[in-house]
């Protein structure tokens, strides 16, 4: 396998990229002292962030992740517990009705890649009759023993179609892309990369796309972090929720969510490297008039010198 590089690869002649816009898909209110340490239990109302990616130069295309899903009574009972205790959420408009208002049908969606299989990122696979659906392969043991297999899990069983689902296990990953070791180029054009991200949960899964034909990216980072000062602030940290008495953290492998974090900066040091993480209020209220399907995400230079970022 390559080893991983500083740099990000250089545009070919004619390079392809991926035009993006972004999908509304759900609220979350996420409790802040599980998000960075030192938090008191409060709560922001979050969005559940969707993206639709269309190669420059084909018809190929995919969603990636499908936010919330409007009929909580069909998740399993644990996770309805969540949202009843923990993390309360609401649809006023799904990924699906996000891309019929964008002029999008779902039922003709090339792909969709799932970034893991949280209930804010599952949606109802069901519109989308004709995708291939793209899981990180650790994913594959957790839908196996999700529910009602197993009655008290929080992963829903058929969180998308098994028949056209693939799985990218460890030898799918076969190349890296600037600091991440592990990665996937989708296309085989450099126009887009699917990054093994493992710390949050299991088979999670990070998108980084060329924006432009000379030197643009777009990072688009899951549940890496919750919070973006976590990749913009060294001084963060992970929350555990001391606050609140909690022995919970938003990450099933702290250790490896604090490598996945610690890559994610490196990635974003970089000029011309934007990015966006699946619950970016602050993104939503900046950017909620034009970078929303029909519009796209335009490619900006990012001031990475400015104070206050890496």
């Amino acid at each position: 396998m390559a080893q991983p590089s500083i740099s990000l690869p250089k545009p070919n002649p004619n390079q392809p990229y991926m035009e993006i816009s972004a999908l509304q898909a759900g609220t979350i209110h996420l409790p802040n002292d599980l998000i960075i340490q030192g938090n008191a239990r409060t709560y922001t109302a979050c969005p559940s962030l969707s993206f639709y990616l269309k190669h420059s130069q084909s018809d190929r295309h995919f969603i990636f992740d499908l936010g919330l899903r409007r009929d909580f009574d069909s998740y399993p009972p644990e996770t309805k517990q969540y949202h009843e205790t923990l993390m309360p959420s609401e649809v006023t408009q799904s990924v699906v009705e996000s891309c019929e208002k964008g002029g999008i049908n779902p039922a003709e969606v090339e792909r969709v890649v799932i970034s893991h299989l949280h209930f804010d990122h599952i949606g109802d696979h069901s519109p989308f009759a004709k995708a291939t659906f793209i899981l990180g392969g650790e994913s594959r043991a957790s839908l196996k023993e999700g529910y009602p297999n197993d009655p008290l899990s929080t992963t829903l069983a058929d969180s998308t179609p098994m028949d056209r689902t693939v799985f990218l296990d460890a030898d799918d990953f076969d190349t890296s892309v600037g600091p991440f070791p592990h990665a996937k180029d989708l296309f085989e054009d450099g126009s887009v990369y699917i990054i093994d991200t493992p710390g949050h949960c299991a088979g999670h899964i990070t998108v980084l796309a060329r924006t432009s034909t000379d030197g643009a990216w777009m990072f688009l980072a899951g549940d890496v972090v919750h919070d973006t000062r976590l990749l913009t602030d060294h001084s963060t940290r992970i929350g555990t929720a001391a606050a609140s008495g909690e022995p919970y953290c938003m990450h099933r492998d702290p250790v490896q969510a604090m490598v996945d974090i610690s890559r994610a900066r490196e990635l974003i040091k970089m000029q011309r490297v934007e990015f966006i993480i699946s619950h970016d209020w602050k993104w939503v209220e900046n950017n909620l008039s034009h970078a929303f399907l029909p519009g796209k995400i335009a490619s900006k230079v990012r001031d990475v010198s400015t104070p206050g970022l890496i």
